[in-house]
């Protein structure tokens, strides 16, 4: 009897054959529109091996499932979703009592899109309340500027730039890594509407240290009489601080501290979409810029650019902290800093780097090339390398007047575990081999590199 020769599988999906820039005449059944797209998405770097981003990329299963329940509610509409607008109330109520609000009943929050959002409403309150006074001393109230370091998120620029304020950029050096106070008083005057002060700088993840600068604004004031506030860009360090450097002052336990915002997609631990900002008293948000929406028959203001957004992200910010409270948010960054720090013993005893930052401070840790120690290859090269390994890390200049070191950076976030990490370095020993085997240097004739702005 004749063997059955087996037919091939034959794939049955259309296939839409080139990119659709243009709505077709026809549409695709859903499995094939999904199949599509999920196609093209599989080029994409796995999420879990970006070592670049600092916004989440895991959740637990039950998040998942309550994400998939609640993905359809638009936080904008209080009256049809009276819960989830309450829910986003009491978050901001943990926010100010982690951030030692004195009265967490008088702070008021908001939550945004992300910290973008958060700073330019935060940047918004400080030049209507710089307006305000000013006008009711009789002065003029325009040329406000605004001070912060260079090393300050491309956010604050596009604040600065949306709403007409000077940014005036402090440089950080070698021997100031971050804004610290140094030399202050020549970027303060009377125009000043505030102070950012960074924790956990986008560049290396160290804190700008909020106390040093709230005292050198003290000298200014009681030399100058200029009452300037800060406001803390914690976007990074805001859901770290509180865990693993509780002793810190840098929140509203310093009292020129007005607000401060935070991502609730980085170490707030939650998926893409969702930032906080707390001001210190409700008197510090300007009541002109707070709207008032009426719903179960009470008052909610709202504070924001965005309209129609997400409510489900806040959903998962509240599922976190019922989650995992006090204890377990101290657990799951205490482990990425255990690893972060792992990792960056790791790569300082490879040979070729020298570390620029430790994760002291966030889990994340910056390291350059050790001057002098090859010619034929440099950061931007290891990075090259390491994608084919699946790592994706990011290498950029730091910024003015430091734009001739280049660094890398690690971001450690929850689910790079210890065994991830020890795969990474393994990867990182292999690319470095590799790379030092070269007998002539690799050609670098592509286009300028510009800095990293994630």
């Amino acid at each position: 009897m004749a063997s059955r020769r087996s037919r091939p599988v034959v794939s049955s999906r259309a296939s839409v054959g080139e990119a659709v820039v243009r709505l077709p005449e026809l549409g695709l059944d859903a499995e094939s529109a999904y199949d599509v797209v999920h196609d093209e998405a599989m080029l994409d770097g796995n999420a879990r091996l970006n070592l670049a981003t600092f916004v989440g990329t895991w959740m637990d299963r039950p998040a998942d499932r309550l994400y998939a329940e609640t993905r359809q509610k638009n936080l904008i509409d209080k009256d049809e979703y009276p819960a989830t607008a309450e829910i986003e109330d009491r978050c901001g109520r943990i926010l100010a009592g982690l951030w030692r609000a004195p009265d967490p009943d008088r702070a008021i929050a908001t939550s945004t899109v992300g910290s973008s959002e958060a700073c330019m409403l935060a940047g918004m309150a400080f030049k209507r309340r710089w307006q305000a006074r000013r006008r009711a001393e009789g002065r003029p109230a325009d040329r406000p500027n605004l001070v912060l370091s260079s090393a300050a998120q491309v956010c604050w620029e596009k604040f600065a730039n949306y709403w007409e304020v000077e940014p005036r950029f402090v440089p950080i050096s070698e021997e100031h890594p971050t804004l610290d106070g140094h030399d202050l008083e020549r970027y303060v005057d009377e125009r000043t509407i505030g102070v950012v002060v960074i924790l956990g700088v986008t560049y290396t993840g160290m804190f700008e240290p909020v106390e040093q600068v709230a005292a050198a604004l003290d000298r200014i004031q009681a030399t100058h009489n200029l009452d300037v506030p800060i406001h803390v860009d914690a976007a990074s360090g805001g859901f770290v601080a509180p865990f693993l450097q509780p002793d810190l002052s840098w929140d509203f336990r310093v009292a020129r501290v007005h607000s401060i915002n935070a991502s609730g997609h980085k170490y707030g631990l939650v998926y893409p979409g969702v930032g906080w900002v707390v001001w210190r008293d409700a008197e510090l948000l300007p009541e002109e810029l707070v709207f008032r929406v009426s719903y179960l028959g009470g008052d909610m203001p709202t504070f924001c650019l965005n309209f129609s957004r997400p409510g489900a992200q806040v959903l998962l910010q509240y599922y976190t902290f019922l989650r995992l409270g006090h204890e377990g948010f101290r657990q799951v960054h205490a482990t990425a800093q255990d690893v972060a720090r792992g990792l960056a013993a790791g790569i300082a005893g490879l040979g070729p780097f020298e570390l620029w930052s430790d994760a002291e401070d966030i889990p994340v840790f910056a390291y350059r090339m050790r001057p002098g120690h090859t010619g034929r290859w440099n950061l931007y090269d290891l990075s090259a390398v390491l994608r084919q390994y699946g790592w994706l890390v990011p290498t950029y200049p730091m910024p003015d007047d430091l734009t001739d070191t280049t660094v890398q950076r690690i971001v450690v976030r929850n689910g790079m575990s210890h065994d991830l990490g020890r795969k990474f370095l393994e990867s990182m020993g292999e690319a470095v081999e590799h790379l030092e085997r070269l007998d002539r240097p690799l050609p670098h004739d592509g286009p300028k590199r510009t800095a990293f702005h994630h």
